[in-house]
């Protein structure tokens, strides 16, 4: 297999494949919302300058070279040749201003994510390892205010108040995960939608549940956080996935 090209006076290279890597798969885990939707990944020490997909480009099409660079401390940033779109910037930018433990930020309004963000109790029960992955590692936010322009941004970034918490159920709106690079943040996207699918599939039967205690959940959610790089495997194989078919997603 031959090493991706970077492309001339592109910096960043691994970054940006990874995450252009990320778009594609999301794509085509159905995950993906139309031409809208975001992810960002920090360059710098502080984490205010990061990249992200262009303003309402299909995450099924999105190569390392369409990225862009932004900077959440520039006001006129969306004035910038492929400025992202307004609400990618509020969300994205206020994140970035905020919690420099998020290094990488993906937004999905994924079907089971977005539905459980839909209930009245938007909590995620441990009933499966899956599940328990994320036992008191999410929060939940009750307070939608419209699309996220700059204050809604603003707002949603000062719930990450605790670094445990990586992924926010964001209410009546869909999901956003944090993380410190590409892999480990998509992992926990992948793995998040998949225990909401689990939760939503479980509560269609109308059963009653079979909810792991506290300590066991607990136990397992460490247990899963000290697994040896299954993030960094999960990605390589899917980028390896992708060189085979000749995709362009690392052109």
């Amino acid at each position: 297999m031959n090493a991706p090209k970077q492309t001339a006076n592109l910096t960043h290279w691994q970054e940006r494949v990874d995450l252009a890597a990320a778009f594609r798969w999301t794509a085509r885990l159905n995950m993906h919302e139309g031409v809208a939707n975001h992810f960002s990944l920090s360059i710098n020490d502080d984490g205010t300058r990061f990249l992200m997909n262009p303003n309402q480009m299909h995450f099924s099409r999105i190569k390392a070279s369409d990225l862009i660079e932004v900077d959440a401390n520039d006001p006129d940033t969306l004035n910038n040749p492929g400025a992202p779109d307004p609400t990618a910037w509020g969300l994205h930018g206020g994140l970035h201003r905020h919690c420099p433990h998020a290094r990488c930020a993906m937004h999905v309004h994924s079907i089971h994510a977005t539905v459980l963000a839909t209930l009245a109790d938007s909590n995620l029960p441990p009933i499966d390892q899956n599940c328990a992955t994320f036992f008191n590692r999410y929060v939940i936010d009750d307070h939608y205010g419209g699309l996220a322009f700059e204050d809604e941004g603003e707002r949603c970034a000062q719930l990450f108040n605790d670094p445990k918490k990586k992924v926010m159920i964001m209410g009546n709106h869909g999901v956003m995960v944090i993380g410190d690079t590409v892999a480990e943040t998509f992992n926990r996207l992948y793995y998040f939608e998949r225990a909401a699918e689990t939760y939503i599939r479980a509560l269609q039967t109308g059963q009653p549940l079979r909810v792991l205690s506290d300590d066991v959940a607990e136990k397992t959610a460490q247990e899963l956080e000290g697994y040896p790089e299954q993030d960094e495997r999960h990605l390589a194989e899917l980028k390896a996935i992708l060189d085979e078919e000749g995709d362009k997603y690392a052109s």
